[in-house]
């Protein structure tokens, strides 16, 4: 892995799995995590801590019985109900998708559904019904117009570094797509789920990079170099409700909440509102 690459406004093909929420990161986020490893640890042997351990074993989505990956398995229950009227197979465009996440949704081997996964690098083919490809979230052109039935993306255009790219990513999702699924946590959700610190979104740009240098912060960090640290903290770019209309005029925002308060958002055109079942914010 080339640890001095940054894909602004496109997807990378590395899953971190244990990312709460987000299920991706950039490369260059995954290679500081690897490179900076020895740094976790100080003089006296305690980890450099900035984060609450018992948030990021709830966010643990290699555990099967995490708090995510319940709240993950109630989604996509969701989205299931979503997808059942559909005749088959379901065409389906994954923009940042991988192999273990279907598998993991029981769907990979299922001739009903044929996915292409789309990242940075294209996955290993292990499946007949999922095609990995490589590609650019931001410029979908090697697709037609309304070239799948659905196109889905779980938690990854927070992660795009500016509103710009993120405005292109929403494009083409509205223009390959006939019907579309776009999740992404809550900007207003108190608890960030990629830093796992409180408030973290609303804090001053450079007060997140001194913490992150010093300090582990969720998943990520302590990493000393700034350059490095600027790169994560400006990589995750929250989305607000009145964004996420902004970039997907029309959409059904469909709410999660944890005790009561919004923690992300489901963005889905052509949702069956009447007897669905589902809290729905037009």
């Amino acid at each position: 892995m080339d640890c001095d690459r940054s894909h602004v406004g496109t997807l990378s093909v590395e899953r971190f799995a244990r990312n709460g929420e987000s299920a991706f990161i950039s490369d260059l986020s995954s290679c500081a995590l690897t490179e900076n490893s020895a740094s976790d640890i100080d003089t006296e042997g305690f980890l450099m801590e900035f984060s609450i351990p018992i948030i990021r074993r709830a966010a643990d989505s290699d555990d099967p019985n995490s708090y995510a990956n319940k709240l993950r398995a109630k989604r996509f229950r969701q989205f299931q109900d979503w997808i059942a009227p559909l005749p088959r197979p379901v065409r389906m465009l994954d923009v940042g998708g991988t192999n273990v996440f279907w598998e993991l949704r029981g769907w990979a081997g299922n001739t009903d559904f044929q996915i292409v996964t789309l990242n940075v690098e294209a996955e290993d083919q292990r499946y007949a019904n999922i095609q990995p490809i490589a590609g650019d979230a931001t410029n979908l052109q090697q697709f037609g117009d309304c070239s799948f039935d659905v196109v889905f993306s779980n938690s990854v255009i927070e992660h795009l570094f500016t509103f710009e790219n993120q405005r292109r990513m929403a494009s083409e999702v509205q223009r390959v797509g006939k019907r579309y699924w776009v999740q992404s946590p809550n900007y207003w959700f108190p608890m960030e789920p990629h830093f796992q610190i409180p408030g973290w979104q609303w804090m001053p740009v450079g007060l997140r990079v001194a913490m992150l240098r010093r300090w582990r912060c969720g998943w990520r960090g302590p990493l000393p170099d700034p350059v490095v640290a600027r790169n994560l903290v400006d990589e995750v770019q929250l989305l607000t409700k009145r964004q996420l209309r902004v970039l997907f005029p029309g959409a059904t925002l469909l709410p999660e909440r944890f005790c009561g308060l919004i923690k992300s958002w489901s963005v889905v055109s052509e949702f069956p509102t009447n007897g669905s079942g589902s809290e729905v914010e037009k």
